[in-house]
This record gives C-alpha cells, structure tokens and sequence, in this order.
C-alpha cells in the first residue's frame, strides 16, 4: 500500500483519523518528505517519544514557536526567510535573543524542571480548586446569555471567552485587554501552524500579533517588579528575586515566554476540548442523553472527549541520537512528529477507538502528553471543562448544528471547531 500522508494537508485538517489508521497499520514510523520529519502513529511509540526526553529533546519545538516546522531550512526556504524578516521587525527584542531563550515546551532536564516548578505555584491542584467559585460564576453567566438566544455560536459565545477570561484573570491582565489577547491567540496559532504559514500569507498577521503580545507582556512584567499583585505574571517576576539558579534561568525574554505560552495554550487547549466535546455529544445524542441524567458522567465524558478527538494532534521531538521505532532506524538529530491524535485512536490499546463511548475506561490517553511535559495546566482545563458541561447537557438537547458540516481551525497541530452555530429546534425553519 503506497501512503501519502501529509499533515499540512486540507484533508488532514477536515478528517486526520483515516490516515492515522492507515500510519498505524502499514507504516508506523513513516518518514514525511514535506515536513522533513519522520512521523510515528502507535500509542506505544508515542508514549515513548513523549517520555524518553534524554533520548526525544522538545528543542524541536522552537522553531515551531517561530511558524517555522522543524526540518525547513530558512535559508532555503522564502516562506521562512518572510517570516523571521517580519517576526526581526515587529519583536521588541532581537531574534537570537529569542532563538537563545527556553520555553516550558522547548526545554529539557533539569532547565525545564526549574521553569516548571516556578510555574507550578501558580497551577497546583489547591490554587485551581481556589479558582471554582470564579469559574462557576463566568459559566452561569455565559449560560444564561445563551438560554436567552434563539440562535448563537457556541465557539464565540461560550468556549472562547470562558477560558480566556480565567487565563487572563490569573496572569493579572486587563479585562479590556481580552478581545486584544483573542486577537493576538488566534494570529499567532493560524500563523505558525495554519495554511496560510504554507503559502507564506499569514507572515505578516503572525509577527504582527507576536509582537505585539511580547511587547504588551514586557511591560506587564515591568510593571509587577515596581509593584507586585496577586497574579501569576507577579509569581514570575518575584521567584526571579528568591533563588539566584532561578535569576540565572529566567530572562525578561523567558517570562514573556512564559506569559505568551500560557496564554494560548490556556486559550486553545480547553476552547477545543469543549468544542469538540459538544461537537461530539451532538453527533451521539444517545451519549448525550446519558450525561444529562447523570452528572457523575461528566469526569468520564471528558476524558473520553481529550482521547476521542485531542485538541492538540501532535508535538515535535528531536533525536539526541540514533534510536529504533517500531523497527525503523530513526537517525541522530532527525525530527520526530509524534502524533497524539493517532496514539489515542490506537486499537493496541483501545477497543472500538472510534467509538465514542462516555462510559469508556479512557484514563492512559495521551491528550495531555506525558512524563516531563505532562500539561501544566491540565487541573485547569478539566475543572472549566467539567463545570461547562454540567450546564452544557442540559441545554444541547434542545439545540443542533444550522449547518450540517463543521469547519475546523485552520491549523496543523491544533484542532477544534473554529465555528459551532447553534439554533433552538423550535426555532428551525
């Protein structure tokens, strides 16, 4: 069987599970010449890309950040070459100075581990439980909004300001500030990872949002060193100043990668999981059903919503050196793409993968990663996803699609419904 996979692709957007399935059966590490990255599809392979650090370094995904994929020479490459001219005019510091600096998704060994337990302070289990009170109130509010609307978009109207506004609220932004960071969120994702970055037409929206962000976050964190407040960009700046390992880690370019990271993917990870979520339960209304007559299904709805359809689909990993997957010689400093997608739809280790079965035993996915770069701000997701969706199940069943066809993000690596139209059925016609 000859494969053609290509996750830049319109038909990997729309529908990636067919070819996971195909990459799983006929060719599980499958080397992909348009991403220069060998592309590995099995849950066991997977895992271990995601666990095995020493042996798979997350450096691969700086140029990532950058809307570079890794394996693509800038020099080579105009698109590249257009880009990082127009991230060099708009950034508020230089490129190497970017280049050279480490995020929570691109370090490793102990580096990342300082950055993580810095972070942590801020995302512990006890400080999100703290935050639920806030959480139900921001989900009441948006709810009732809608009970009062014939006809909305779920994405807009629900899915994107709820998460939004709780990130934004623990990093201590302005509330004003949130349509600007939406903005920002959604140039940056469709910039490095949507078609446009393909064919070299989101450049400039791209540096535009990245600048702007970085510059807005500079500030930001200037403004908490002369004064400190009960929010998370403090928390940054104020370990800078308790352990000097900690000075020496954390540049000013780091923090406004730390700002930058949390912002979109707090944003993007739970926007998706519940639209997709919804999304799902709309196309299982059996499914649907049961989670309305028994709340104590919700936990399980969303885990099995994460494995089912993973609102990200795959990270990039770098060989440290030469290593063996599912009996193919993956050579020193060669690209891995690791799809989280497929590990999840994986029949090894999942029965019936693409069933979606709320009652299904789904812990072990690998939606939130694993091992060192397990998601930070997993707790966080799951308690904003369950408090929606025990308002949401009970307002789906009188709800459905206007159109019949879902348009996703226009993204590679991201994936969520970019727009869910809703309209009331007594209001059909």
């Amino acid at each position: 069987m000859t494969i053609n996979y290509d996750p830049f692709s319109e038909a990997a957007r729309k529908d990636p599970f067919p070819s996971y399935r195909e990459l799983r059966d006929e060719a599980p590490a499958y080397w992909c010449e348009n991403t220069s990255a060998w592309i590995i599809s099995r849950y066991e392979d997977v895992h271990r890309v995601l666990t095995e650090w020493e042996s798979f370094s997350s450096d691969a995904m700086s140029s990532a950040i950058l809307g570079i994929p890794p394996g693509v020479d800038p020099m080579k490459d105009p698109h590249a070459r257009q880009q990082l001219s127009a991230l060099a005019d708009a950034m508020p510091f230089s490129l190497q100075e970017f280049a050279g600096s480490t995020t929570l998704i691109t370090a490793d060994g102990p580096k990342h581990l300082r950055m993580r337990n810095i972070a942590n302070r801020g995302f512990s289990p006890r400080q999100i439980s703290a935050w639920e009170d806030r959480v139900r109130s921001i989900v009441s509010e948006l709810t009732d909004k809608l009970r009062s609307e014939s006809s909305f978009d779920l994405v807009s109207d629900f899915t994107v300001p709820l998460p939004m506004t709780v990130i934004i609220e623990m990093l201590g932004v302005e509330p004003e500030y949130r349509h600007e960071f939406k903005r920002w969120s959604d140039g940056i994702i469709a910039g490095a990872t949507g078609s446009g970055r393909a064919a070299g037409t989101a450049t400039g929206g791209f540096a535009q949002a990245m600048g702007d962000m970085s510059r807005y976050l500079a500030d930001v964190a200037e403004q908490r060193r002369a004064e400190p407040r009960d929010d998370l960009i403090s928390l940054l700046v104020q370990s800078q100043s308790e352990d000097r390992a900690e000075i020496e880690t954390l540049s000013s370019i780091d923090l406004v990668l730390f700002g930058l990271v949390l912002l979109v993917a707090g944003n993007e990870t739970t926007t998706n999981l519940l639209g997709n979520t919804c999304n799902a339960l709309l196309d299982h209304p059996e499914q649907l059903a049961q989670a309305q007559s028994d709340p104590n299904l919700v936990p399980g709805l969303i885990e099995e919503s994460l494995r089912f359809e993973s609102p990200v689909q795959f990270v990039f990993r770098r060989a440290t050196h030469d290593v063996e997957i599912a009996g193919t010689k993956i050579p020193k400093n060669s690209f891995v793409a690791a799809l989280i997608g497929s590990a999840n739809r994986d029949e090894r280790e999942f029965e019936d993968p693409d069933v979606f079965d709320i009652r299904r035993k789904s812990q072990g996915h690998l939606a939130f990663g694993f091992g060192n770069h397990y998601c930070m701000g997993s707790h966080l997701a799951r308690l904003e996803a369950r408090i929606s969706l025990e308002a949401l199940v009970h307002e789906l069943p009188q709800l459905e699609r206007r159109e019949p066809t879902v348009e996703y993000i226009d993204s590679y690596l991201v994936r969520g419904p970019s727009r869910l139209e809703l309209v009331r059925k007594t209001a059909v016609g």
